[in-house]
């Protein structure tokens, strides 16, 4: 696909750029307001009403994205002229059909798209495509499937569904005995019904990076590649709790690392940006996953960067130059809901602010869970160990209330 620079133009007038974004969470709310910082026109597409990014979006419409003809009716609605897919569950097959009629622009593309709707297909894509190295997987389509997987990855082993996010469905399989509560969680936490899963062996690493790597368009007009500082980050069960920026990296594993996100990123293609994980050991790098969009993890650069990966990723897709500078070590830290309860209110936002080189993201979900990221806190400081510090104690500031 040759290099894309969009006409811009005035939102609501026959001149505007109209983008369709599918999946309107916290990090399609970053990418809509990023996006109207050039004029842009945005419609924000999600399965429930009033998600955070259609609050901010043109106009909103609610939809079963992996519906095929329910999808295939609001596009030929809206007739937009770029499609940014910011979750895994959708008809991607829809979407290939129309960028090949030339009937509408995918982001990154429809292929990359597709390929990372599921974990299968990347896997293969890094593994038996392109050789990089990973840790050791089978698929599995029923529990006794699960069971010779497991006897050939080996335990401890993990097992997830190759269509989920955050996290959902993942457990880790001690022995024999959590086979079948594993396929339980797996099929429960998948985003569509039918989903097979993966059984990922483990490796021995000593730390996890998010690396984000954005294909845009340069000053001679061809697809350049640019990378932002590494990304360290904590999960629990599967799901980010905290992240930081720079992560002290070996310059060889530093390489390596990038060497591994270029390839897979030349063979994604398109313009925009790409959240590449990875597991390091001294200069070792095994490749993990991909996600052809902006990453959860990488809510760090709201404060790190001098544009977050959210104006990175409007900026690539639109055709303009790019900027992947750090301007200061910094960390995230998640504000969860920590209730079942729908309008909630929060408590403690001005004290968690009255410390300096901090700043807290709402995000305006509508309801909320246990375990539901509800907002983000961010911190600068001198180092990572001082900035991961202060993160934490602003989101231990903000109480979530019910009344």
């Amino acid at each position: 696909m040759a290099p894309f620079e969009a006409r811009l133009g005035t939102p609501g007038s026959p001149t505007a750029l109209r983008v369709l974004l599918l999946g309107s969470g916290e990090l399609g709310k970053e990418v809509i307001m990023a996006l109207q910082r050039f004029g842009v026109e945005v419609i924000a597409v999600d399965r429930y009403p009033q998600a955070p990014g259609q609050q901010v979006a043109h106009r909103a419409h609610v939809v079963t994205m992996t519906d095929k003809e329910a999808l295939r009716a609001i596009i030929e609605k809206e007739r937009p002229h770029i499609i940014v897919p910011e979750i895994e569950a959708i008809a991607t097959d829809l979407l290939v059909e129309l960028e090949a009629a030339g009937r509408v622009r995918v982001t990154p593309t429809a292929r990359a798209a597709q390929l990372t709707m599921n974990r299968e297909g990347i896997r293969r894509l890094a593994a038996e495509e392109l050789g990089l190295p990973t840790s050791p997987y089978q698929f599995a389509d029923s529990v006794e499937e699960l069971e010779r997987a497991t006897q050939k990855v080996g335990f401890p082993c993990l097992v997830k569904p190759v269509m989920s996010s955050s996290g959902k469905g993942q457990s880790v399989l001690r022995g024999p005995q959590d086979i079948a509560s594993a396929w339980n969680i797996a099929k429960q936490g998948a985003r569509v019904d039918g989903t097979r899963i993966i059984v990922e062996g483990f490796i021995d690493f000593e730390y996890e990076i998010t690396l984000l790597t954005v294909r845009a368009r340069g000053a001679d007009g061809k697809i350049s590649t640019h990378f932002c500082e590494p990304i360290g980050h904590r999960q629990v069960d599967g799901d980010y709790v905290e992240s930081w920026q720079p992560q002290p990296m070996p310059e060889g594993a530093l390489d390596r690392a990038r060497q591994i996100a270029l390839q897979v990123t030349n063979s994604l293609g398109g313009q925009g940006i790409f959240g590449v994980e990875l597991f390091v050991s001294g200069d070792q790098v095994w490749f993990s996953e991909v996600s052809p969009r902006p990453h959860d993890t990488g809510l760090v650069t709201l404060t790190t960067q001098r544009q977050s990966e959210f104006e990175l990723h409007a900026r690539a897709l639109l055709g303009l130059p790019v900027d992947t500078t750090l301007i200061a070590p910094g960390a995230s830290s998640v504000i969860y809901g920590g209730v079942e309860a729908q309008g909630i209110g929060f408590d403690g936002v001005a004290a968690a602010l009255s410390e300096p080189g901090t700043d807290v993201r709402l995000f305006g979900k509508p309801e909320s869970f246990v375990k539901r990221r509800m907002g983000v806190a961010l911190a600068q400081d001198r180092t990572i160990d001082e900035a991961r510090a202060k993160a934490l104690r602003v989101s231990n500031a903000v109480k979530v209330r019910t009344s």
